[in-house]
């Protein structure tokens, strides 16, 4: 192929081909599940004029859900297939750099040309990896083109804040994490009505809580009463394999246990560490980097203490202080700080660490189901989980933990007009001490405090401390 002459000598449309195959039949191959975000993502491609943005960590189903919009855009609204064009920038043609300075204008030009002022559907995959991506999106928006940008890209924070300021206002991030426990069971109980009913309706009451000051905590709790055996075996069946399984899809058809952990390993932690990190924010030390995040993951919700992972990894203490956000920008870990009435941004002092997703924690560690019969480790686990849902707390405008001289709570959802719920995670057969939770009700004159179990308990000695299992909590998100 002659690319001396720039890309006008390479036939774009025959480029293009491959990846719009529905061009052909407007068929879109691609999942059947739908992940709830799709519907969120799918109105606002509809009702905005802005950019839409769908970022988030490697092999998430980033792809899959663009190829589920470009499905609905045909099936649903008869778009013509041939005005939704898809290309991914993973493909090697762009490393010729002939290719890759006129690449996108002339895709513009091709377009516009080819459908005279009708509005073409322009999806485009791992972005990042064409520099300076974000002027050429900027160009044609500010220019009006009738053209509608649909984008992704994987290790998304520390790329696309780098792009954020010129398009501020013209672009809306979606942030796809893994699939949460949630989804989870949607995904693994479609054909199961009453799981699903029961799914339902405490999703609705978590929505509630989550948008409301009062909710009908006593009518939760009479409706707990009556969930079936049948419910409760298959939410715990279903939370066992969430602890090991995690929430990466295309690891769930991985049969072997070493093949799974083997690509969870390849994919989240070396190519992002590797690549994603070092692309981004030219770091030249991947391997220190590497091997504090190892460290991180012994324990979750560690509280951590630069000092000794400065002395344990060799690494000086100023090094690590800046290696913490650059492990939170590529969704690897994140952190949780301690409580304070005072506002955020003039808070400095201890934080805790979580993982993104446990399965990563099983993958490097080697871990399999063997991990359900360890206590501590669930315990740990758990804990990790209900972290990973609070972060989906609509309304809340912080999310800290607790800790005096005397007392520890796991997590305080910051609600703002002094209003907090505090909650403490206690996955164990038997509940010990809950004083801390009942002091911070008291002391702070909240309404309500929950405490996340193993069991369902039933007697409950003070009705502004509630008590719900961990698969049913998660539901709430």
């Amino acid at each position: 192929m002659n690319t001396k002459g720039g890309f006008a000598d390479i036939q774009l449309e025959n480029i293009l081909i491959p990846y719009n195959p529905w061009w052909k039949d407007g068929i879109v191959k691609t999942e059947h599940f739908k992940r709830p975000v799709f519907n969120k993502i799918y109105k606002d491609l509809l009702s905005l004029k802005q950019i839409i943005s769908i970022t988030g960590p490697r092999r998430v189903g980033k792809t899959t859900l663009l190829r589920q919009i470009i499905q609905s855009l045909i099936q649903e609204k008869q778009i013509p297939p041939s005005e939704i064009i898809y290309f991914s920038f993973d493909d090697p043609l762009l490393v010729d750099i002939h290719v890759h300075e006129r690449f996108f204008d002339d895709l513009m030009k091709w377009a516009n040309v080819k459908h005279k002022d009708k509005i073409v559907y322009f999806f485009f995959d791992e972005v990042q990896k064409f520099e300076r991506w974000e002027l050429y999106l900027k160009k044609y928006y500010d220019l009006g083109f009738p053209v509608r940008f649909i984008i992704s890209g994987s290790a998304s924070s520390p790329i696309f804040r780098k792009s954020r300021e010129s398009l501020l206002g013209r672009i809306k991030d979606n942030h796809l994490l893994p699939f949460s426990f949630k989804e989870f069971v949607y995904f693994n109980k479609a054909n199961d009505p009453e799981v699903l009913d029961f799914v339902n309706r405490t999703n609705d009451f978590g929505y509630k809580l989550q948008r409301e000051i009062v909710v009908d905590w006593l009518g939760f709790k009479n409706d707990l009463l009556h969930i079936s055996n049948h419910v409760i075996e298959e939410l715990q069946c279903l939370l066992d394999n969430y602890f090991v399984e995690g929430g990466f899809p295309e690891t769930w058809e991985i049969k072997d246990i070493v093949s799974k952990q083997e690509y969870l390993f390849d994919n989240q932690v070396q190519k992002v560490i590797f690549e994603d990190l070092v692309i981004a924010t030219e770091f030249r030390k991947p391997e220190k980097i590497k091997n504090y995040y190892l460290s991180l993951i012994e324990q979750p919700g560690q509280e951590i203490n630069v000092e000794k992972s400065s002395q344990k990894i060799g690494v000086s203490r100023a090094m690590l202080e800046k290696y913490l956000p650059l492990l939170e920008m590529t969704d690897l870990i994140k952190t949780l700080p301690r409580f304070s009435k005072r506002p955020l941004k003039y808070r400095r002092g201890s934080v805790k660490c979580y993982l993104v997703d446990l399965a990563l924690r099983n993958a490097i560690l080697k871990l399999n189901e063997s991990i359900l019969s360890d206590a501590i480790i669930l315990g740990l686990y758990a804990e990790n989980l209900v972290f990973n849902a609070l972060r989906k707390f609509e309304g809340a405008i912080e999310l800290s933990y607790f800790k005096d001289a005397r007392r520890e709570i796991d997590f305080i959802v910051h609600l703002g007009g002094k209003r907090y719920l505090p909650i403490e995670v206690k996955y164990r057969d038997n509940i010990d001490d809950i004083a801390p939770i009942k002091y911070f009700v008291q002391e702070y004159d909240q309404n309500v405090g929950i405490v996340v179990t193993k069991k369902f308990i039933q007697n409950q000695e003070d009705n502004r401390i509630i008590f719900i299992p961990l698969p049913i909590f998660l539901l709430f998100f």
